[in-house]
């Protein structure tokens, strides 16, 4: 990334330096106007703008702010280019650790932000996109703030069942050294009587030095990870997960080493120890986080599905097999029945049946011959096909698809700002209320031992980990089996703004209707005339009369002396006699029977293109674009979901309102030109979701609250939409709101769970309820539950798996 910004101090320390560069200059007017309003942001010390190279350089001081500029230069047209760096972070493990990367990272120059998330192991960091910078101090900064961090491109693929694998043998160490300390200590406690023999024939010291040296193996060898991470961060004055850890079993480890080595330094009342506690804890935490893992690697199992899809090697034409890295267009591959498609390109030779549903969700598989496209990714059936590649690498739609889910899986949804404000203070609030604990039994003359037990619950049950993971593990699983489902969600802030949406409007053509137009009646026999007359003609409803003539096996003769009519019709030879083809008015003579049939059709919203003799109509062909198949079932699934449907066109008002009549549309706005859509998404009000090809409507997607933009599979509208529905299903839609609802739900229970665990527990923990006559927690159930918290949020956003295509 050489092409983003950096803050450089000048020689009198009090201004800063930044460069943008800009979209939009085209003259020297452009320049100045530039200028202008840079010049007259509060604190701007100087300001030059360059029209060759696009950019601006300006010095500036407090209360300028980079944003502040920015902000002006997009009111004034110049909107400033950002460039975006994405990091794979490794040791954040709870929403602490992603607050202060995010922190350390918006800190740096020449950032404009910066999102840490916590269920990918990422951090995305948008940069103005002006002067060099260094990324290498961005992944600096990270690792001074005791995180491991390198360029998403050159960290090696996160292997999930690695870091599960290694987590539970870790588990298992920690188990087995904590077995023999729990045993003598805890079933001491549960049976008098073994308690006796233990005292009887091993004696007090023997079992407290051999649980001291067990405890100490656990906390040096698998617990070790909490202190590496969590005293330092401490230190550093930004405590996390870990620092709660180390701080709570470290505090029972340094009690009891001191009741065993130096009991006259203790009270005799308080003279236990807690060596059990501090093992157990480190055991349940780490199976937490093992259980954590494994969930989170089936969390991100939809987009490693997708990945897997790709072929690793492909077969030339000459049978020579290479690795697809290797493939460039303009190379042909054989495809075997039943091999999957290597890269994206045109069948050349051969015809097949290709299963797309890996990729679209479309359970048939759909016929490909020569010059139709094919995926990568997607299945070839029972024939061979030589395709010709066209795309590969990042360029082909299964890497698009990939990328896509993936940036909306690392999007920060709204709603996560609240979780931020709170966990920015939680760790250090939580530490300042174990001391507060501590300090009030003591007070209250509830002993040492009582306090230190208090103390380390409240450390061990606080669970950032729940929070941080609340809203980004939902977003990663939902976005997965969106995908999966063929919607696309561009934007993960989509995902929020549509489960809110109370209105969809939908374009017609292509998105309702099939998009082209073919034959629905005719009346006469006069298909293969007419087909003959329209070979010749460009006519939009001339191909659909051509297609259904060669569909129904007719022979078509071949027409002479053709002849366009503009405004009527075409006419020409066939077969010695003069056939005309076109509207009613180039007619002289039309019978009353068909004249009635015209009428008719004309109200059902088709086409009409009569076929005669001469001046003499003997016969009608209706033509209309044909309502998809799924439609009813779309528009019936969506009201349904409680939303209101409403249809944007540029038909006449006729046809029109005869298509929304026969599916049922009450509120239609007709005649409306590309340009005009927007304006008529707006007047709709607040909370409404357009629904069109992504291409002649992107006013009208650009202005709904969500765009959801139809694609096909093989050319999908990526840009032009918030949300991508991989087919040209409306269903597809439904599918979008159902998502996005179940979603959003899945975060509030998220939420309200983690908060909600934390707001109960923690007072109980610190003995809210003994003079109550309540219980006091121990440190041991205390980890357990904190260990559960974190599994039940990762476990309630796996059941968005299940979530039920319409």
């Amino acid at each position: 990334m050489s092409d983003a910004a950096t803050l450089t101090p000048t020689d009198s320390g009090e201004t800063e330096s930044l460069r943008f560069r800009l979209e939009g200059m085209t003259c020297a007017s452009c320049v100045a106007r530039a200028e202008r309003v840079l010049k007259a942001v509060p604190g701007v010390a100087g300001a030059v703008v360059n029209l060759s190279t696009e950019t601006a350089d300006v010095r500036y001081g407090a209360p300028a702010t980079p944003e502040a500029m920015a902000a002006a230069l997009a009111k004034a047209g110049y909107p400033a280019r950002e460039a975006t760096v994405t990091l794979a972070v490794e040791g954040m493990t709870c929403a602490a650790c992603t607050g202060r990367v995010e922190r350390v990272l918006k800190a740096q120059g020449g950032v404009k932000g910066a999102v840490a998330n916590l269920a990918l192991r990422r951090a995305t960091v948008t940069l103005w996109d002006g002067a060099a910078v260094d990324v290498s101090k961005l992944v600096a900064a990270v690792g001074k703030a005791g995180y491991s961090a390198r360029l998403l491109e050159e960290a090696p693929p996160h292997d999930p069942e690695a870091e599960v694998r290694a987590l539970g043998r870790q588990t298992v160490i920690a188990a087995v050294l904590t077995a023999p300390v729990f045993v003598t200590e805890m079933g001491g406690h549960l049976v008098p009587a073994f308690h006796h023999w233990l005292m009887g024939t091993v004696g007090m010291l023997p079992l407290f030095l051999m649980q001291f040296v067990l405890a100490t193996l656990v906390l040096a060898l698998p617990g070790r990870r909490f202190f590496i991470k969590g005293i330092p961060a401490l230190l550093r004055g930004g405590p996390d997960m870990n620092s709660l850890v180390a701080v709570g079993t470290g505090a029972a480890w340094v009690y009891s080493t001191l009741v065993t080595f130096a009991p006259e330094w203790v009270p005799e009342e308080s003279r236990a120890v807690y060596f059990e506690a501090a093992a157990v804890i480190v055991v349940l935490i780490l199976l937490g986080r093992t259980l954590e893992a494994r969930a989170r690697g089936r969390a991100g199992a939809a987009i490693a599905r997708l990945v897997r899809l790709q072929p690793k090697v492909a077969r030339l034409e000459g049978g020579e097999e290479v690795p697809v890295s290797a493939l460039v267009p303009g190379m042909r591959v054989v495809i075997r029945p039943g091999e999957r498609v290597p890269v994206d390109g045109v069948v050349v030779s051969g015809a097949s049946a290709v299963d797309q549903s890996m990729l679209t969700g479309e359970p048939v598989p759909v016929a490909r011959g020569v010059g139709d496209p094919v995926t990568g990714g997607t299945v070839n059936g029972t024939g061979a096909l030589v395709v010709e590649v066209r795309e590969v690498g990042a360029a082909t739609v299964l890497a698009r698809i990939v990328a896509l889910v993936e940036e909306a899986q690392g999007t920060k949804l709204p709603v996560q700002e609240v979780v931020d404000r709170v966990t920015l203070w939680f760790v250090p609030v939580v530490m300042g209320i174990a001391a507060l604990t501590v300090l009030v039994w003591l007070v209250a003359g509830g002993g040492v031992a009582a306090a230190l037990v208090a103390g380390v619950s409240v450390l061990i049950i606080a669970c950032p980990c729940a929070m941080g993971l609340a809203t980004p593990v939902s977003i990663l699983v939902g976005t997965g089996r969106a995908a999966e489902l063929g919607v696309l969600f561009r934007k993960g802030e989509a995902l929020q703004r549509l489960s809110t949406v109370r209105l969809v409007a939908f374009d017609k053509t292509g998105t309702l209707t099939a998009g082209h137009p073919v034959v629905t009646d005719v009346l006469g026999d006069v298909l293969a005339l007419a087909a003959a007359v329209e070979a010749g003609s460009e006519h939009p409803l001339a191909s659909a009369v051509v297609a259904e003539a060669a569909a129904r096996g007719l022979a078509v003769a071949q027409a002479e002396a053709f002849e366009a009519v503009p405004g009527y019709g075409a006419r020409a030879v066939v077969g010695g006699v003069a056939v005309s083809v076109g509207s009613e008015r180039m007619f002289s003579a039309v019978p009353d029977a068909l004249h009635s049939a015209a009428e008719r059709f004309a109200a059902e919203g088709k086409g009409l293109l009569f076929v005669g003799y001469g001046h003499e109509a003997a016969g009608l062909i209706a033509v209309a674009d044909p309502v998809k198949e799924t439609t009813p079932a779309a528009l019936a699934a969506l009201r349904v979901l409680g939303l209101e449907v409403a249809m944007v066109t540029g038909d006449n008002a006729v046809t029109a309102g005869a298509i929304a009549r026969r599916i049922g549309i009450d509120r239609v706005e007709a005649g409306v030109l590309p340009e005009g859509k927007g304006e008529v998404v707006r007047a709709l009000g607040a909370g409404v979701a357009f629904v069109g090809d992504g291409i002649n409507d992107a006013p009208a997607l650009a202005a709904a609250e969500v765009g959801l933009a139809m694609g096909t599979g093989t050319d999908v509208a990526i840009e032009a939409g918030d949300v991508v529905l991989m087919t040209g299903d409306p269903v597809g839609v439904a599918n979008a709101v159902r998502i996005s609802r179940a979603v959003m739900r899945n975060i509030r229970q998220n939420l309200v769970w983690a908060f909600g665990y934390n707001a109960a527990l923690i007072p109980v923990a610190a003995g809210a309820l003994v003079p109550f006559g309540g219980p006091q927690l121990s440190p041991m159930l205390a980890a357990g539950a904190m260990g559960l918290s974190s599994v039940f949020v990762l476990t309630n956003a796996l059941r968005l798996r299940l979530v039920k295509g319409v």
